[in-house]
């Protein structure tokens, strides 16, 4: 490509540097809304090519690692980043690259990087995009493209629509056209990645622009500035200065760099706080006000139960998304109060009282301040009722009901017994999920990890290295079904690579557990759920990890002291079964689908159980 600019791409590369800045500047700043660290940075300046300007602005935006697999049109960008000293992780599989910048902004606070090359690499890294996208999770995939100039070859390798194929699962997606762009674009695309609901942003860059040289003088902008409305806030301050109202609060990822605002002003209101899935965490478990996940069926009977003596439900920082509400299967309070920073999400699903469109942290801190106006007397009656009714819940926990093999639920009851305050606990999507998000307690936010709402399977063991790699002095834990594992199994071979002592756990039953649980009462039989049988032993030994395993419930306190006391990464089988305790949130989903099923519906339904219960076939896969 020239490296002449013509007059409309100099104004379009100006206003593109530009316009961050100058949108803050002409906003003046508001009581309580953080500039950020961008703001201190000083930027991008100095003549170099495009592969340099680009590590240097994620050098300046502090970027602790960039995840991916380096090909013939990023090499360029990646040997930047190691002439710039930069960390990066190559990866096994791209998949594993945009989850794992995914996980590192879960465990960090901050925005996640990742870069492939375009074609295969870009469709193979869309689905951690979209769980990324769905859980709110702020992570920039920097991705190179063919040549677009207009003399270049046709047929050219990877040619696919790579921006158009980014697009369904990003907040943004930035072409890039000049090299004197790429800074800015990065910027930007960082912001946007923070803005209102995190999630992803792409920078789309042709691998020409990463050999061409700029003379850079680019600033780091600060972020865009939080929205307040002072009037919903004053509608929400009223309804919960009524002290003849019981509030509840439900809280949500949200809530993450709020958490002592979060129990004091559930101590103010004398209110039961249950979290999202995403949420675990930002309220201590050990506080005496909270009762786990959920407030309805499908979370803890702790939550369940302090929930039904609520007349108002403040939701913080919570989206009410499929998946948290077991299909929408909430209960409906008699006022119920919704503050978000996105406003699109604000009354969906659960229709509210009032809605307020705001940083969780800022209303936290605005309501805390309003203690005169909103406190409740200490009700020692209720804290003793939610410590009784915790305490039921981890007993029930603790309790064997599944005897024939290892009892999933007994397995998260005791892990949660040997985990330290620190540690990080990655859950895939299997059918013992939900009872991991009753029976594993944590004291922080980002402790608990799990792909809430795309429920990517397959996604906790890269996961689980990324978050190792960032945060190398904390215990990692990964528990994933014996389905996730296939999908994503040679990850192992990084942590075994780069020495991440990840702990592994491996639930095996040998079939698509979750999915028969879905078919069976519907179908009265099973299609396409046995699995391969594996031996873990040998995978173990040929990936170069350590091996483990756990085959009944009297060997789980030793199963897992021999995992943690190896300095290695380590995969324990887990020999399961699933027979035998209810999980809550499924009986809930199918409760919550039957109700809404349509009559005629419901008379195929109950025709093909019937014919099917009288004349069964054997013919389960």
């Amino acid at each position: 490509m020239s490296a002449a600019l013509n007059r409309r791409q100099l104004f379009e590369i100006t206003g593109l540097i530009g316009s961050a800045a100058v949108g803050l500047a002409a906003q003046p700043s508001e009581a309580g809304v953080e500039l950020g660290r961008f703001s201190r940075r000083a930027g991008v300046g100095g003549k170099m090519t495009g592969a340099q300007a680009a590590a240097a602005a994620l050098q300046c935006l502090g970027t602790r690692a960039v995840f991916g697999i380096p090909g013939a049109q990023n090499n360029e960008f990646w040997d930047a980043l190691k002439a710039r000293s930069m960390p990066y992780l190559l990866v096994a599989h791209e998949f594993s690259a945009s989850v794992m910048a995914d996980a590192a902004a879960r465990v960090t606070g901050e925005v996640g990087v990742f870069s492939v090359v375009p074609g295969p690499g870009i469709t193979n890294c869309l689905t951690g995009m979209g769980e990324a996208l769905y859980d709110g999770m702020p992570i920039v995939a920097l991705v190179t493209d063919i040549d677009r100039s207009p003399h270049a070859p046709i047929g050219q390798v990877h040619g696919l629509a790579n921006a158009a194929l980014l697009r369904p699962v990003s907040k943004a997606v930035y072409e890039v056209r000049h090299q004197a762009e790429i800074p800015a674009a990065i910027f930007e695309a960082f912001r946007i990645a923070v803005l209102g609901t995190p999630g992803p942003a792409a920078v789309v860059v042709p691998y020409p622009l990463f050999t061409a040289v700029w003379d850079y003088d680019v600033p780091a902008p600060p972020p865009y500035p939080a929205p307040w409305d002072e009037a919903a806030y004053g509608r929400v301050v009223g309804h919960l200065g009524d002290r003849r109202q019981r509030v509840g609060i439900y809280a949500g990822m949200g809530c993450a760099a709020a958490g002592a605002q979060l129990a004091a002003v559930a101590e103010l209101l004398q209110a039961p706080v249950a979290t999202s899935v995403t949420g675990k965490g930002v309220i201590p478990d050990a506080h005496p006000l909270a009762v786990g996940w959920g407030y309805g069926r499908q979370g803890t009977r702790a939550a369940e139960a302090a929930f039904r003596s609520v007349d108002l439900v403040l939701a913080v920082g919570v989206r009410y998304s499929e998946v948290s509400t077991a299909y929408y299967a909430i209960p409906r309070a008699d006022t119920l109060i919704h503050v978000d920073i996105n406003p699109a999400v604000l009354g969906k699903n659960v229709p509210a009282h009032v809605t307020l469109c705001a940083d969780a942290g800022m209303f936290l801190n605005r309501l805390q301040a309003e203690g005169d106006r909103i406190r409740r007397a200490p009700c020692e009656k209720l804290w003793r009722q939610l410590a009784c009714a915790r305490a039921a819940d981890r007993q029930e926990a603790a309790t064997p009901r599944i005897h024939a093999a290892v009892d999933p639920m007994l397995l998260y009851s005791r892990l949660r017994a040997n985990l330290g305050p620190e540690t990080l606990f990655f859950i895939d999507v299997t059918a013992s999920t939900h009872w991991a998000s009753e029976a594993v307690e944590v004291q922080a936010p980002r402790r608990y990890f799990a792909p809430a709402n795309n429920q990517s399977m397959g996604w906790a063991i890269p996961a689980a290295i990324a978050g190792q790699h960032v945060a190398p002095e904390r215990q990692v834990v990964c528990v994933t079904g014996d389905g996730c594992f296939l999908m994503a199994a040679m990850e192992l071979s990084t942590a075994a690579r780069r020495g991440l002592p990840v702990k592994f756990f491996v639930i095996d039953d040998g079939t698509y557990h979750y999915m028969q649980m879905l078919q069976e009462p519907v179908y009265r039989r099973t299609t396409a759920t046995e699995i391969a049988r594996v031996d873990y032993a040998a995978f173990a030994s040929a990936v170069g990890v350590g091996y483990n395993e756990i085959a009944a419930n009297a060997d789980l306190d030793a199963g897992i002291a021999r995992a943690f006391a190896d300095p290695r990464p380590v995969l324990t089988r887990v020999v399961a079964s699933y027979e035998g305790r209810e999980i809550r949130w499924l009986e809930a989903v199918r409760g919550q689908y039957l109700k809404q099923m349509p009559g005629s519906q419901k008379l195929r339904l109950a025709a093909r159980i019937g014919v099917r219960a009288v004349s069964p076939a054997d013919d389960s896969d």
